[in-house]
């Protein structure tokens, strides 16, 4: 089966410039750019939806539980690193949102940050001690997830007899999302990942068993501006397709115009070619 996910915005990609006389900086009441690729993700017929860490933009979390307050049917990826709080909050916060969004939430784990980025946000950690952390982080969030009683003594993290509350409500773990080409990082992967994604020019045989691959493209320029740009990116997503790759996301240059666009033209294509192989 394959999956399309679109890359949301997490600001605005052109500053507003309001003449000297206006002193009221409060933002407009009208709804975000990423609303507005949500909801064509969701009407267009796409997969998902990936909430990118930004460290000068909104909150991916938040954004997230926007989205999928305002959806039904797509999962919602939300992109952090392991720094952003505890796991056992992070399992907690996740577990609610699950609860009352039909367990659409997908967690996109940021191992590797810029060291500029990542001291700015108060992560000194660094080398294969992020991968070390990002696997204890992991496997502390999924065994408080489910069970009582659970305790966990790591380097990074401690737990002492905890667990999430049980639900009556199905709330799966979030689906994991992780990359990386070193050693580490396809381990990681081993352990933990639902899916891996790549760059455009990895080889997929990496993928460790049992985890999907996945790569994400970058999309230069508004699909509206020429058809023949939508026949390159099918032909794009064919030979990743023909060498195993099962799931796409999409950084669309023009997000809330090319998602529904996509959508109409390009992804149902790609679908019917998809049955008729099967």
């Amino acid at each position: 089966m394959t999956r399309f996910h679109v890359v949301v915005p997490t600001r605005r990609r052109t500053p507003v410039v309001l003449p000297e006389v206006v002193t009221d900086l409060r933002p407009p009441g009208h709804q975000g750019e990423h609303h507005l690729v949500g909801r064509g993700a969701e009407l267009a017929g796409w997969d998902g939806a990936l909430v990118p860490f930004d460290p000068g933009g909104r909150d991916s979390l938040i954004v997230a539980a926007e989205l999928l307050r305002d959806s039904r049917h797509i999962e919602v990826i939300a992109e952090f690193h392991p720094a952003i709080a505890t796991p056992v909050y992070a399992a907690k916060l996740s577990a609610s949102l699950q609860r009352y969004t039909g367990a659409r939430l997908g967690w996109r784990l940021l191992v590797d940050l810029d060291p500029a980025v990542a001291r700015a946000h108060g992560d000194f950690l660094e080398g294969p001690a992020r991968y070390a952390r990002a696997d204890e982080f992991l496997t502390t969030a999924k065994g408080v997830w489910d069970r009582q009683g659970y305790t966990y003594e790591g380097e990074y993290f401690q737990v002492l007899d905890g667990g999430l509350p049980p639900s009556r409500t199905p709330r799966p773990f979030p689906r994991v999302y992780l990359s990386g080409r070193s050693a580490p990082a396809l381990e990681l992967s081993a352990r933990h990942a639902d899916v891996h994604i790549f760059d455009p020019g990895d080889d997929p045989a990496l993928v460790p068993e049992g985890v999907a691959p996945a790569v994400r493209l970058t999309v230069p320029a508004p699909l509206a501006a020429t058809d023949r740009a939508e026949r390159e990116l099918a032909d794009e997503i064919r030979r990743h397709r023909e060498r195993g790759i099962t799931e796409f996301l999409l950084d669309l240059a023009a997000p809330a115009e090319d998602t529904y666009r996509l959508g109409q033209r390009v992804l149902p294509l790609l679908e019917k070619e998809i049955e008729h192989a099967g």
